[in-house]
């Protein structure tokens, strides 16, 4: 037999081979998920606490589904959604094997993927938990802290010179208008949120507090405000109802009874 021969021959073999090796590589008959109910579930595939096994769109000639792990049955469920609530405390630390053997009407035997997970302690769970969560607390308490720091550090905690009625542009953020001082300012993209409020710094007199965002016809009033107090010639703002109610008082005095 000639070496040509002999390549075909093996050839020949080869090809057959392939439906096999399709055969054995083709999808589960069984989709098997794992949802998380009540504990740890990490980036890959730590867990630790209540999880549930449940078949994804199971066949409607489904009638009985066995659950295992580790190839070991722990519970058998005959009735749709198929699924079985577990505990990782129940068994070892370690690598496991999930999966799941589903039976038809007409018995045949169905077999779903497998699933490999860690089971952790819950000791183990918590310091994962710890590691994920201080460095968001750190995140978040240093967002705060630059939100009180940083417009010293961007303005060097100097006070603002503009002249007493001077448009302003307020920006995304809006503007404010100064309880203490009562100048319009704009609001500093790193002010605190306080839900309702802004913790910021007026820039006019420096003093720290929670503004609330004002409407543009607001800081445009206040503004106009300023240049009454920069042009002294004005007339004088219009007394409070509180201080006409307390000059008809004194002038009651001095009324013939």
């Amino acid at each position: 037999m000639n070496t040509k021969r002999i390549f075909s021959l093996l050839l020949v073999f080869l090809l057959s081979l392939i439906p096999i090796t399709s055969a054995l590589a083709q999808e589960p008959e069984l989709q098997l998920g794992l949802t998380r109910d009540f504990g740890y579930g990490g980036m890959g595939n730590d867990i630790q606490g209540l999880f549930s096994m449940k078949i994804k769109d199971p066949p409607g000639n489904l009638v009985r589904v066995v659950f295992l792990i580790d190839n070991e049955t722990i519970n058998e469920d005959s009735e749709a959604p198929f699924n079985y609530q577990f505990s990782t405390d129940n068994y070892p630390p370690g690598i496991h094997t999930l999966s799941a053997s589903g039976y038809t009407t007409d018995g045949t035997e169905l077999r779903s993927n497998e699933i490999r997970v860690e089971f952790l302690s819950a000791e183990d769970s918590q310091q994962a938990v710890g590691k994920i969560l201080i460095p968001v607390a750190v995140v978040v308490l240093g967002a705060m802290l630059l939100s009180l720091v940083g417009p010293y550090l961007l303005g060097g905690g100097k006070l603002a010179t503009l002249p007493l009625g001077e448009p302003r542009n307020y920006g995304l953020m809006g503007g404010a208008i100064c309880p203490r001082c009562h100048r319009p300012f704009k609001i500093r993209a790193l002010a605190l949120n306080m839900v309702t409020h802004k913790l910021d710094r007026c820039p006019y007199c420096g003093k720290w507090g929670l503004h609330l965002q004002r409407s543009l016809n607001d800081l445009r009033a206040a503004e106009a405000a300023e240049l009454q107090m920069a042009q002294p010639g004005q007339a004088s703002a219009q007394p409070s109802q509180e201080d006409k109610l307390h000059k008809d008082l004194e002038d009651s005095r001095f009324q013939d009874s």
